[in-house]
């Protein structure tokens, strides 16, 4: 990972356009080729970002400007005015996150219960690898195409953001492609319904306590 503080103005030009003006921020440049603007606050939330499969260049001139390119032609131009810092750190390979116990045992119950997603969906299997991390559940639909599953207890952006990455990566494979995702938790916040209609993602709410067989109704999801 490249870490770099900088005094920046960013602008983003795509189906969109955002401009950050000038201002000292951090800048992230990720192994797996995302880019992310940062500010001294919003916890984890980036004020701009690029996600992978992406690109840097830089372009000649006074000042310096990186830009950063998607597959669709979206651009986030960084124009550096100053650099107070720049550094690279190999992490390593990240274990990626431990489940809770309700996580994990919603994942094994929707494995049982593949068919909650949708008439005629089946379990590839559970926890299926990728370079970047595994996904929760590959199912096939009633067509035979691949689906992944990403499920969390509360559905917010970065659980989105999580299962569009293993998108990208697995829509590469060409015996696995096309692949649609299905992101599916107890609570999703709108925001991240929002975010995943944008990317054609599919939203289901889970009830644990009915998938536990707690009550007697059928299934239901909203």
């Amino acid at each position: 990972m490249r870490l770099v503080i900088a005094q920046c103005t960013v602008d983003y030009v795509g189906r969109l356009t955002a401009h950050l003006p000038s201002a000292r921020r951090l800048l992230l440049f990720k192994a797996d080729g995302s880019v992310s603007v940062h500010a001294d606050d919003r916890a984890y939330k980036p004020l701009n970002w690029m996600s992978p499969p992406c690109w840097v260049t830089e372009e000649d001139g006074d000042p310096l400007v990186w830009v950063v390119q998607n597959k669709a032609g979206e651009q986030l131009r960084i124009t550096v005015e100053d650099v107070e810092h720049d550094s690279s750190h190999e992490l390593g390979v990240d274990p990626g996150l431990v489940k809770d116990g309700v996580e994990a045992h919603l994942q094994e119950l929707l494995a049982e219960h593949v068919e909650l997603l949708g008439v005629g969906y089946t379990l590839v299997r559970r926890e299926y690898m990728t370079a970047i991390g595994p996904v929760d559940l590959m199912c096939r639909d009633e067509l035979g195409r691949s689906v992944a599953v990403e499920i969390k207890r509360r559905g917010e952006i970065d659980g989105v953001e999580q299962l569009t990455r293993y998108l990208d990566l697995l829509n590469r494979d060409t015996l696995l492609a096309p692949v649609s995702g299905v992101f599916a938790a107890q609570q999703i916040k709108p925001q991240a319904r929002t975010l995943a209609a944008d990317r054609g993602i599919r939203c289901v709410t889970l009830d644990y306590d009915q998938m536990r067989g707690l009550d007697s109704s059928e299934f239901r999801l909203f």
